[in-house]
């Protein structure tokens, strides 16, 4: 080793791309990534179902997977994934006692949030991606020659891609400080997220889903779950994008903050 390689301490961007490898190969490993897996075939089950049991009603079956993605990703599969895998960056590393071996390697404390946010959020950026194209091209096999059909794939999957961001940053910075951040992201993501959303004027733009929403084609209402658009007064899409970016943005320095200065203790 070459004397003073690195006198300024850990450089962040190795610390990040180290443990960013790490976590990354070994989330994709973990009990939790295999059940978001199975999770994920349920739209992609539904899809395969719509189009054994509608045949020749292409357009049912297009206004089906709109209901089907506002109801389980918007409403359910980001939520959780982001919940779970955001509050346990820190967590699983307290409560698996492995935060010291962590924090006295050559690694900056922040690199090391950073990379596992980054892992995390790759991870489940993949799973969902993964998910949306299966459902989303069975349920449209019959426009495969419609260039406006990958436009549209590509708006619902970024849309989604800035939430799990979002919301992933949020449960993180909760998971920094409190003991029990999931019951209150649960609060959050299905109490708060799925009431505030219907208020009129402003008050709506106080949650995460209104800007996933935003971003997201509209179709006329009528649908079964058409209750999900009621009220939507839909963010202009540039705007809906840069919040989603700030709010991510802002949680992630605050967590990286608290987690540079906080000294965790283990729990006897």
């Amino acid at each position: 080793m070459k004397p003073n390689a690195n006198p300024g301490g850990p450089s962040l961007w190795m610390s990040f791309r180290r443990v960013f490898a790490w976590f990354f190969f070994l989330g994709r490993k973990t009990g939790k990534s295999r059940v978001f897996l199975l999770l994920g075939l349920i739209p992609v089950a539904t899809a395969v179902m719509a189009r054994i049991f509608m045949p020749g009603r292409a357009e049912d079956v297009v206004a089906v997977f709109n209901e089907i993605l506002i109801v389980f990703y918007v409403t359910f599969d980001i939520v959780i994934l982001s919940l779970f895998y955001g509050t346990s960056i820190v967590a699983e590393e307290t409560e698996g006692r492995t935060l010291s071996y962590l924090t006295t390697r050559p690694l900056s404390k922040t690199g090391i949030f950073l990379g596992k946010y980054a892992a995390y959020v790759t991870l489940m950026v993949l799973m969902v991606s993964a998910s949306l194209f299966f459902s989303f091209f069975i349920m449209n096999g019959h426009r495969f020659r419609d260039l406006a059909l990958y436009l549209t794939f590509l708006r619902y999957a970024g849309a989604l891609g800035l939430g799990i961001l979002a919301y992933t940053a949020l449960f993180a910075f909760l998971g920094t400080f409190l003991k029990r951040a999931i019951l209150v992201g649960l609060l959050f993501g299905f109490g708060w997220e799925n009431v505030v959303q219907y208020f009129p004027g402003s008050t709506q733009k106080l949650s995460l889903v209104h800007y996933m929403k935003s971003l997201m084609p509209r179709r006329a209402a009528g649908g079964p779950f058409s209750i999900l658009l009621f009220r939507l007064e839909p963010s202009k899409p540039a705007v809906a994008v840069l919040m989603l970016i700030v709010i991510a943005a802002a949680f992630v320095a605050l967590a990286c903050w608290l987690f540079r200065t906080k000294e965790y203790l283990y729990e006897e």
